[in-house]
């Protein structure tokens, strides 16, 4: 069997959910965090491997809480993003106060992801579709005319957005044969009663279908990419103007410029499960019944890990 490895990105601080830790806040019946339900999914789908990208400091409180159970039924890996990890010859602005983006995250595993992998967000429950699509799409030959061959799990709008506030999500706009062409970017989404609106380039607010498809950060990437990563994260940082201290190198855009440079496809894989995570504190209790639901339903046993 073909190793396929699982990457969740938990480096970020929770600034909307209240200045914790929202990747470790227990959300099962026996203080399962969301990640354990994702691993659970992607352990079911086929992956072998799970590599945590998290901080030096949040290690121990992470192993703690997740990665010493994790480890005694799937091998695993830790990874560090840092703002000061850069490449020889830059340094971070001493003004900056967090890591560069989920780009940076992501190569932080150059090194020790040497096969096909899956990315996804640390806070955010998926479902079981995308990870048995992504899987399955990663271990298959595909025929393309481009240097690289990814995929992503597509979203429908209207499964993704929050009760409890705006929403930034990835539109995505895809071609005939389910490819993507770009990623637009879109904030200020609310769920209305006739479905969803949100702000347009000029901040006016706008319908906007709920039938779209859109990215929520869960890729299938083969290894090579993370040179193009190491590569373009150099450039990243070259073209900072001086006191820059927010700009960040995202997934979404290092993709979108290899599919307009045509160098890659990205398969949209569409996925009909409902996501739901922790944007807003007011979240939490949303998904503690989604998962009770969720067991009731018997997609979970009550203990993941007996």
């Amino acid at each position: 069997m073909e190793s396929t490895t699982l990457v969740i990105m938990a480096a970020g601080m929770g600034s909307r959910f209240g200045g914790g830790i929202k990747q470790l806040e227990p959300m099962g019946p026996n203080g399962e965090i969301i990640m354990d339900y994702s691993i659970y999914d992607a352990i079911e789908a086929g992956f072998n491997k799970v590599v945590f990208v998290t901080r030096r400091d949040l290690l121990e409180t992470f192993k703690e809480v997740i990665g010493n159970r994790i480890e005694k039924v799937i091998p695993v890996e830790y990874v560090f993003q840092e703002i000061e990890d850069l490449p020889s010859g830059y340094t971070a602005p001493a003004e900056r106060t967090k890591p560069w983006g989920t780009g940076q995250a992501i190569l932080a595993c150059k090194g020790t992801v040497k096969e096909p992998f899956l990315v996804i967000n640390a806070d955010d429950y998926y479902g079981k579709t995308a990870f048995k699509l992504i899987h399955d799409y990663l271990v298959e030959d595909h025929t393309s005319d481009k240097k690289y061959d990814f995929c992503m799990a597509g979203f429908i709008l209207g499964n993704t957005l929050s009760d409890n506030g705006a929403v930034t999500r990835g539109i995505c706009v895809v071609d005939d044969e389910e490819h993507l062409i770009g990623v637009k970017e879109t904030g200020g989404i609310v769920k209305t009663e006739t479905g969803a609106e949100c702000e347009d380039g000029n901040g006016n607010i706008v319908p906007c279908d709920p039938k779209s498809h859109v990215s929520m950060n869960m890729w299938g990437f083969t290894p090579d990419f993370l040179d193009v990563l190491e590569d373009g994260f150099k450039t990243f940082l070259g073209s900072l103007k001086e006191g820059d201290i927010k700009s960040e190198y995202l997934l979404p855009s290092i993709v979108d410029s290899l599919i307009k440079d045509g160098e890659a496809n990205v398969s949209v894989l569409e996925t009909t499960d409902k996501w739901f995570g922790v944007t807003y504190k007011e979240d939490k209790p949303v998904v503690v019944e989604s998962i009770r639901r969720l067991i009731e339903e018997g997609k979970y046993p009550e203990s993941l890990y007996k």
